[in-house]
């Protein structure tokens, strides 16, 4: 078997019309075929028994056993785990000592052990930080994701039709936009594929589930941010930082930000001219559009996709004095921004998601 056939989902290869995404998702599906199908299903569009699933199994998975992993990952990271109880979910984030982000953590604990899935190509080197960390504690770390891969539900019915299914070892739900990511043997994902869709969910791409997260506002770690980002210019504030817990690395920017001043840049939200053929890519710059002077960049674009209501959309992180209601150009393409990220962010910063409630 060849590098490339091990990076490739099984289930790329053997449901219909599956069409592989690009950077950071290649290896797992972009679409089936007809992507606003599977964005109003996933977004409950057609009614109460609407349900779909994503093949996130490009994802990677960190299985924390041992009966000090929680307080031990509540010293690493910014969120309280001391504590979690069984089933309980939650996100953090791994900070390096200048309080920049490095990882993003969705987690949960089953009472033995705890999931973890991360961005692709980051359980290596978040593998390699935690085990570094481990002194004399009782915790093991294993990079699991050869073996263990994360199928994301959503949709009004997707709790109920999940139940039960078999070869699920974990469940991770941080319910950040209505997802619900059940972490799957890897041996088991074609049958578990198999059984979501004899049940009635329909299989999902990343295209779906990326312009869902986008309308939710939700950032995601290196698309939305860089290597300078910190965790109040993107919204993690509330829902990965926990502000009264002891010390952790990164912390003195956390409460420095927080309490004495603002982030110099923060996270918009972007309704883009739909007359525009085409997206702005990741990376591509953002400028003040009339009547301030062209050619003045004042961020980047994030994410950007087509929602099925609301056209095109996008993320971007921009400088903080930018005035909110300013005509913004993405890659050239006009652009109208929604705050997400408050210019006045600090000690009190309130930040624009939209969440649904999970039952």
């Amino acid at each position: 078997m060849t590098e490339r056939e091990k990076t490739v989902s099984e289930l790329l290869k053997i449901l219909p019309g599956a069409v592989e995404a690009g950077w950071p998702d290649e290896g797992v599906a972009a679409h089936y075929g007809d992507p606003a199908r599977e964005q109003r299903a996933l977004d409950g569009a057609g009614g109460p028994g609407d349900a779909g699933f994503v093949d996130r199994s490009n994802r990677g998975v960190l299985k924390i056993t041992g009966p000090d992993r929680l307080t031990w990952l509540h010293s690493l990271t910014t969120q309280h785990l001391t504590g979690l109880a069984a089933g309980a979910s939650a996100q953090a984030l791994v900070l390096s000592p200048t309080g920049h982000l490095e990882h993003h953590l969705s987690l949960s604990d089953d009472g033995t052990s705890a999931w973890v899935h991360v961005e692709p190509g980051t359980a290596a080197p978040l593998a390699a930080f935690l085990a570094s960390m481990r002194f004399m504690l009782r915790v093991e770390v294993e990079d699991v994701s050869q073996d263990c891969a994360v199928l994301t539900m959503m949709g009004p019915a997707s709790a109920g039709i999940a139940a039960g299914l078999e070869g699920v070892l974990g469940q991770v739900n941080t319910g950040s936009f209505g997802e619900i990511d059940l972490i799957v043997a890897r041996d088991a994902l074609p049958g578990a594929a198999g059984e979501l869709s004899r049940r009635g969910a329909i299989p999902a791409g990343m295209w779906a589930l990326e312009a869902l997260r986008i309308a939710a506002r939700v950032p995601r770690l290196g698309l939305d941010t860089d290597h300078r980002t910190i965790p109040h210019e993107v919204g993690w504030i509330e829902t990965a930082v926990h502000l009264n817990k002891g010390c952790y690395r990164g912390q003195e920017t956390v409460a420095r930000v927080h309490n004495l001043g603002h982030p110099p840049r923060r996270l918009v939200f972007l309704h883009l001219d739909g007359s525009v053929d085409r997206l702005p890519a990741h990376g591509d710059p953002i400028e003040l559009g009339a009547p301030e002077p062209a050619g003045t960049v004042v961020g980047f674009t994030g994410s950007a996709a087509r929602h099925y209501e609301l056209g095109p959309i996008a993320l971007a992180l921009v400088k903080r004095t930018v005035p909110v209601d300013a005509n913004l150009l993405a890659a050239g393409i006009a652009a109208a921004q929604e705050v997400i990220v408050p210019p006045d962010a600090g000690g009190n910063v309130q930040v624009t998601l939209r969440r649904r409630q999970i039952v």
